[in-house]
């Protein structure tokens, strides 16, 4: 099942990219453009930035992110730990923002019961 969703996600992709081009949308040309300066090696190798798009895309939910991005990373010599690892970082930085919005209800609890003990 999830082989059937991972084919259609790049068939969706891909047809979706070709209608874009044929349609000569001057905003997705600039995308692309803006695709390639960002993962051209620089200071950080084209791997490396695969893999800060990775954790990324899990934490937008976006499945042809994650997607195109593991491929791209393993396209490029990323092992499956360090993909793995890069997942966990997503993993890791959802609970973080949740831990960020935890501080704020605190502080509303402590505002909504001032007699409480903290």
């Amino acid at each position: 099942m999830a082989m059937d969703k991972l084919d259609e996600i790049t068939r969706k992709r891909k047809k979706a990219h070709q209608q874009l081009v044929s349609l000569d949308s001057k905003v997705y040309k600039a995308f692309l453009q803006m695709e390639q300066a960002a993962f051209s090696d620089g200071a950080l190798p084209k791997k490396t930035k695969e893999l800060i798009a990775i954790g990324i895309s899990v934490q937008m939910d976006c499945e042809s992110c994650m997607q195109w991005h593991i491929d791209q990373a393993t396209a490029c010599g990323a092992t499956y730990r360090e993909i793995l690892e890069a997942i966990e970082v997503g993993i890791e930085m959802g609970a973080g923002r949740v831990t960020v919005s935890a501080r704020f209800a605190l502080d509303a609890m402590e505002r909504a019961f001032p007699n409480e003990e903290s």
